[in-house]
């Protein structure tokens, strides 16, 4: 068996904050409508190289913190701190705060850490905790030599394309190289039509947070049912043929003239997945299991207008749907992958236009300043019917995390949000082969179910899987 450690020690030996090299005059940036519908969460993000033959930590500390200085100019957001105006509605303080800079060292080997389990090797130790600021930065010095570097970031004033753009941005700086995308904080790409105008659509999709039924009490009884219940974060990867063995599943009915019906391996594997916890719900067959899909609406935005695509393409904010589908579990228990990949690419249909979009942000505008929220992260509350949100991470950057000593042997999201709705993401290998890394923050009873019954697919994540050579 192989050998992993979870109960290694984490000492923090250094705390400071880096600021930009050149601040700005201190202002207030309003978030859009879309940063609005986004509830009060971090994310974490953390990447493990291995021991460099021509840097000490030291060394890479000066590097990392140079470079983050220089970022920060163009990132100036990140080094403010999120306020209330006088709606009552959060908005970014730009007061050259700056970024929590950690320094830690850990009594543990990269070969040995238990990636499969970050509750107990990342969450805590890894992973930085986000306090005043809305960005937070660790990077931890492993027994042997190499070193893991993570961020946490407010996901109010940030979506995943966002923190992409800023962890490349870092890279690129760090290695002296121009930036590849300046960010963009023009809210005014994102202001609401006058009259506002939505299709009812969207108040199937998003709920104002008061009209949502008050949570359910905590049971604390300790039996083996509620340890069931318990969200717990697992990391597994899957190799790129299981990847393709679902996506030809999920077009085994579609018919190969047709093209235009082709399923892509997201929607495969979300069938699959959508599949697999329904098949957990023994006793409730009657009741429903819902899943959504993020989606970025940055391209969906773009009008033709070659300046305008810039600014979307650039901007550094919420950009984010997330439609779902609705099904009875005992017709997602019954019906092929290829009817369940069709039910998702039609639900997804309707949020992949620019109208939707465009219409989700008048309907923010229509209940501010009332906190709105997807109805998909609410409906995880109600224990009788799951459900479940997949992100789609497949623009990780992790080949491009080389700040000068190479690049990752492994990189992930950290996101237990906390809810019960469950959280996924597929990201692809840092081998780059087509395999995919996928983290998923489910039930402890749903993702035991899917180890018994698709280990042939999800594979836990050992160091055999990292680019350790």
């Amino acid at each position: 068996m192989m050998h992993v450690k979870r109960d290694f020690e984490v000492k923090l030996s250094k705390n400071e904050v880096v600021a930009p090299v050149l601040p700005m005059q201190e202002n207030r940036m309003p978030l859009s409508n879309l940063d609005l519908l986004l509830p009060l969460v971090d994310v974490g993000v953390f990447f493990c190289y291995k021991k460099p033959e021509n840097f000490t930590f030291e060394s890479m500390m000066v590097v990392l913190k140079k470079a983050l200085a220089q970022t920060l100019v163009s990132y100036y957001a990140f080094v403010g701190e999120l306020v209330k105006n006088e709606a009552g509605e959060p908005e970014i303080l730009c007061n050259n705060r700056g970024v929590d800079f950690v320094e830690a060292l850990a009594d543990v080997e990269i070969k040995d850490l238990d990636l499969y389990n970050p509750d107990a090797t990342v969450e805590g130790k890894l992973v930085p905790k986000r306090k005043k600021g809305l960005l937070a930065i660790q990077a931890t010095q492993l027994k042997c030599g190499g070193m893991v570097v993570a961020c946490t970031f407010s996901h109010q004033m940030a979506d995943a394309y966002s923190a992409n753009m800023f962890l490349v941005s870092w890279a690129e700086m760090a290695l002296s190289k121009p930036l590849t995308q300046i960010p963009s904080f023009c809210r005014s790409i994102l202001f609401p039509r006058r009259p506002t105008i939505y299709d009812v659509s969207v108040d199937n999709m998003y709920v104002p947070i008061s009209a949502l039924p008050p949570p359910p009490e905590a049971n604390d009884q300790g039996s083996d049912a509620d340890d069931d219940q318990i969200a717990i974060s697992r990391i597994y990867y899957i190799k790129s043929d299981r990847i393709n063995d679902l996506q030809l599943s999920a077009n085994a009915d579609n018919g190969s003239s047709s093209s235009k019906r082709k399923r892509t391996k997201l929607e495969a594997f979300s069938a699959f997945l959508w599949k697999m916890i329904a098949a957990g719900e023994f006793n409730r067959t009657d009741k429903f299991c819902r899943l959504g899909i993020v989606v970025d609406g940055r391209t969906r935005l773009i009008n033709g207008d070659e300046n305008q695509a810039k600014l979307i393409e650039t901007y550094f904010g919420n950009v984010l749907s997330i439609p779902f589908g609705e099904k009875k579990i005992e017709e997602l228990k019954e019906r092929p992958l290829s009817w369940i990949a069709n039910e998702i690419h039609e639900f997804l249909e309707s949020a992949v236009t620019k109208e939707h979009f465009l219409g989700l942000i008048d309907w923010v505008e229509a209940h501010r300043p009332e906190p709105c929220l997807a109805k998909i992260y609410c409906s995880g509350a109600n224990e009788e019917e799951p459900a479940v949100v997949v992100s789609s991470g497949q623009h990780f950057p992790v080949k491009k995390m080389n700040f000068g000593w190479g690049e990752p042997c492994f990189g992930s999201y950290h996101f237990p949000w906390g809810g019960k709705s469950g959280y996924v993401m597929p990201m692809p290998s840092p081998k780059g082969n087509g395999d995919w890394i996928v983290y998923m923050h489910l039930l402890k009873g749903q993702l035991e179910l899917i180890e018994t019954n698709a280990a042939n697919v999800f594979s836990p994540l050992t160091c055999q899987y990292l680019c350790l050579d």
